[in-house]
C-alpha cells in the first residue's frame, strides 16, 4: 500500500532560555531538513501573546521560509481571518506566490488565535473581518488573489478593480482549516480542499470529514474533495526517549486547560523534575492531550501515521514535531524536532515530493 505523503506544521516554539531569533533559526533549519527528507509542504500557524510559541505572524515566515528553500510548498496553517483584512491577506500571499511561484498555500481558519484582549488589539490597526462575515471574506479572498483580481461594484453602477498584486500570473492554493463542521461545509460548498486541525482538537474529526466528502460541490479550484489532517509527533530513537521530549508539551497542555500562567517550553529535564505541580487534574488533562498524539520510535510512529491515513482515508498527513529539547542541546537548532523527522523519513523509505 502506497504511503501517504508527510508535511509540517510549525508553530515555532520557543523554550526556557530561547531568544525569539534563536526559535525562528531553529525553524528556517527545520523546513531546510524537511524539504531535504522531502515533506510535502511547511506551514506556520498563527498564534499569538503566547511565550512558548513565536508564530505571530505566518506570511512573514513563510517568506523567510520561501528563501531558504526551492521545491517544498510553504505556506499558513493558518491564517486566522477575523484578526485581518482579507485585502491585507490576499496582498501578503499574493506576494508570496509571486516570491515563490507555484508553492504557496493560503490555510485559512476562522479562530482567533488568542485572548479577547489580543483580538480587540489586532483590531485596531484598521477595518478588519469577523467571525459573522467569514464565508464573505473567504470568497473576496479567493477572487483577490486571482490574476484577474475582484470587481467592486458600486450602487450607482459604476465598478472598481482591485487586484492583490499587478500583473499576476498565478494564485497561492486555498485551503480551509478548522476543527468543527463549519469550515468542513464551507470549504464543502465553496470547492476548497479541507484540513481538519486534529492536533488541537481529536474530537468530531470522522464527523467532519464526513460532512466534507458528503457536501462536497465542486468548483474552479477543485473538481473533487481533497482533504488531509493534522496531527502531533514525536519519534526518538527508543520510546522512553520520546516519551520524555512528550513531556513538556503535556505540561502546556496543562497550564492551558487549568488558566495558570503560561511559560515558554520547558526542558525535558524541569518537567521530570517538577511532576508535583500538575498532580490531580493535571495529571488528567495531560495524559488526555497526550492520548493524541503519537509517540515512540520512528518504526512504531511511522506505522500509525500508515494506519491513521488508512484510516481516515487521505493520502497525505501533517505532521507537528512537538518534541521537547534537553538542557544541553543547542538554541539556534531544534535537535528533538529534527530526529522526528529524520526518524519517520528513515523508516518510510521515501516519501512522496
Amino acid at each position: 500500500m502506497t504511503s501517504p505523503a508527510l508535511s509540517v506544521l510549525d508553530l515555532v516554539p520557543v523554550r526556557t532560555g530561547q531568544t525569539s531569533s534563536e526559535a525562528i533559526a531553529a525553524s528556517l533549519h527545520l523546513v531546510s531538513r524537511a524539504e531535504e527528507l522531502g515533506y510535502r509542504r511547511y506551514w506556520f500557524a498563527e498564534h499569538h501573546n503566547m511565550p512558548a510559541v513565536a508564530s505571530t505572524t505566518p506570511p512573514v515566515l513563510a517568506a523567510a521560509a520561501a528563501a531558504r528553500t526551492e521545491r517544498i510548498r510553504i505556506g499558513s496553517g493558518g491564517v486566522m481571518l477575523p484578526n485581518h483584512s482579507p485585502l491585507v491577506v490576499a496582498e501578503q500571499f499574493a506576494a508570496l506566490e509571486a516570491l515563490a511561484p507555484g508553492r504557496v498555500d493560503l490555510g485559512i481558519g476562522r479562530a482567533p488565535g488568542s485572548d479577547p484582549v489580543i483580538t480587540q488589539l489586532l483590531r485596531q490597526s484598521g477595518t478588519t473581518s469577523d467571525v459573522e462575515r467569514f464565508p464573505e471574506h473567504v470568497r473576496d479572498i479567493l477572487n483577490l488573489v486571482s490574476p484577474d483580481g475582484a470587481a467592486l461594484r458600486f450602487t450607482s453602477g459604476g465598478t472598481y478593480d482591485v487586484h492583490a498584486t499587478p500583473a499576476a500570473t498565478g494564485a497561492p492554493e486555498v485551503w480551509l482549516l478548522g476543527s468543527s463542521d463549519y469550515s468542513a461545509q464551507l470549504a464543502a460548498a465553496r470547492g476548497l480542499p479541507y484540513v481538519f486541525a486534529n492536533h488541537f482538537s481529536g474530537q468530531g474529526l470522522e464527523r467532519a470529514l464526513e460532512v466534507y466528502r458528503t457536501q462536497f460541490q465542486p468548483s474552479e479550484h477543485l473538481d473533487a474533495p481533497r482533504t488531509f489532517l493534522t496531527v502531533n509527533v514525536i519519534a526518538a530513537p527508543t520510546r522512553e526517549e520520546a516519551e520524555e521530549r512528550s513531556l513538556p508539551n503535556q505540561r502546556m497542555m496543562a497550564r492551558l486547560r487549568m488558566n495558570k500562567p503560561l511559560v515558554a517550553n520547558e526542558t525535558v529535564e524541569h518537567a521530570k523534575a517538577t511532576t508535583d505541580e500538575f498532580a490531580g487534574m493535571g495529571e488528567t488533562i495531560m495524559a488526555a492531550a497526550r492520548a493524541t498524539w503519537i509517540v515512540g520510535t520512528g518504526d512504531e510512529v511511522a506505522g500509525e501515521l500508515q494506519s491513521l491515513a488508512v484510516r481516515h482515508d487521505v493520502d497525505e498527513v501533517m505532521i507537528s514535531p512537538i518534541a521537547g529539547a534537553y538542557e544541553s542541546e543547542p538554541l539556534e537548532t531544534s535537535p528533538g524536532r529534527v530526529q522526528t523527522l529524520e526518524l519517520v523519513h528513515a523508516a518510510r523509505g521515501a516519501l512522496v515530493a
